[in-house]
């Protein structure tokens, strides 16, 4: 299956790989692997992103030091990221280096030792990680606020893990969550390049297929939890946390659609009408520009494999608190009481077809995007397909979102004062 630029490929072994054409001597191209945070079992906090971190300190063919020089002494780049449900390895490389980088990622992935002298120092590094993040309220305050909304499910435990249940990984317990969670059937191997199909499915075939062949014989996959949406009182959808900063921060929200739910693609539209990062957004207007009384407000629709979220986050004088939670409220209670007019509708097509075409000009989002696509979807529809389903909603489609994820009935707050 293919257009004309994107292809895709399923090995015997369930690893599928996606490839996109473009006129570039740089090449993005990585693995990524749908295991993360929701994934681990009890004891087990933090472990996919401390697998993440400590894969490079060492395979059975090379010390961390090679792992680095391996990409950098050729002039590229190598990342990894983890999230609730997958964790990514990436190259940004000249492209005639592409298959020196794929073999390292696999290298990575299929045959780490993790070292304890190298894995100790960099457990050292996880700690002042969540130390990071726990000084900056404005990021903590997701993972509290995805901690209240999927209470009792391993989605609401924080990425970076703690430092209780760190301390007490070894050897044997990351291999057995890779073992258990790294199997073919969930990685996918992408690139965005110059290189023709033909040639990097002979290097994915190499480079990937014959170590996932190996992995097979060994795995012992175990599926995911499912998430279902609890039945919850308004007193267990609110918290408040005493955290003695100079400023209030708020973030309210409630569950939504999972990626490639029909309705995924209106709540997109919708949230960035609402709050999605441009100065005239609904909240951004009526909260700062009229009021004056925050300096950052945002929403945020975060689809997942079977569940999502959406989310206002902002952050005020204390004394404001209340206020712009009520002007929070009343933005949204428009939205749900009539559709939007054919003039904003207007606007937000047009907002919405340049931002998706300056997205697309940042090639490594681009590459990671159209990488999770396929991990979830089997596709990964270039973005001027994606555009055009977005002009074909009306605003009778984004009243019935509304009306669906507004509802005060569901919704959950969290706030810092």
């Amino acid at each position: 299956m293919q257009d004309n630029l994107t292809s895709y490929y399923t090995f015997p072994s369930g690893l599928r790989l996606v490839h996109r054409l473009v006129d570039s001597p740089v090449a993005y191209l990585g693995i990524m692997v749908g295991a993360g945070t929701r994934d681990e079992l009890p004891g087990e906090t933090g472990m996919a992103h401390y697998i993440e971190h400590t894969v490079f300190k060492g395979t059975e063919r090379r010390s961390s030091r090679m792992i680095i020089n391996r990409i950098e002494n050729v002039g590229g780049e190598i990342n990894a990221y983890t999230t609730k449900e997958e964790t990514t390895f990436y190259v940004a490389t000249p492209e005639e280096h592409s298959e020196r980088a794929l073999e390292l990622l696999a290298d990575m992935i299929f045959h780490p030792v993790f070292p304890k002298r190298e894995t100790d120092k960099e457990r050292q590094v996880i700690y002042d990680e969540i130390e990071s993040y726990n000084d900056s309220p404005s990021e903590l305050i997701y993972d509290d606020f995805e901690s209240l909304l999927f209470a009792g499910h391993p989605l609401a435990n924080p990425i970076l893990g703690t430092k209780k249940t760190l301390r007490y990984f070894n050897v044997e317990k990351a291999h057995a969550f890779m073992n258990r969670t790294y199997s073919p059937s969930r990685m996918v191997v992408f690139a965005e390049t110059h290189m023709p199909f033909a040639r990097f499915l002979r290097m994915a075939e190499k480079c990937v297929e014959k170590e996932a062949i190996c992995r097979m014989m060994m795995e012992n996959p175990v599926g995911r939890s499912p998430f279902e949406v609890p039945s919850k009182s308004h007193e267990d959808r609110m918290a408040i946390y005493r955290k003695h900063t100079h400023q209030s921060h708020v973030m309210l929200g409630g569950h939504a659609y999972p990626i490639g739910h029909e309705k995924q693609l209106a709540a997109y539209l919708l949230n960035n009408i609402l709050g999605g990062g441009s100065m005239n957004s609904l909240l951004n207007i009526a909260l700062r520009e009229k009021k004056g009384l925050v300096y950052t407000v945002e929403s945020i629709y975060t689809p997942l494999s079977d569940t999502g979220y959406w989310s206002v986050y902002f952050a005020c004088d204390p004394e404001n608190r209340e206020k712009c939670l009520e002007l929070v409220g009343r933005e949204l209670d428009k939205l749900m009481d009539k559709p939007l007019t054919d003039q904003l509708m207007r606007r937000a097509f047009r907002q919405m077809r340049g931002l998706m075409a300056i997205s697309a000009e940042n090639r490594e989002n681009s590459a990671l995007s159209m990488a999770k696509l396929m991990l979830y979807r089997g596709e990964a529809p270039r973005w001027e397909e994606t555009l055009e389903r977005i002009s074909a909603l009306t605003a009778h489609d984004l009243h019935v979102v509304s009306q669906e994820l507004f509802d005060s009935s569901k919704r959950f707050c969290l706030q810092y004062c």
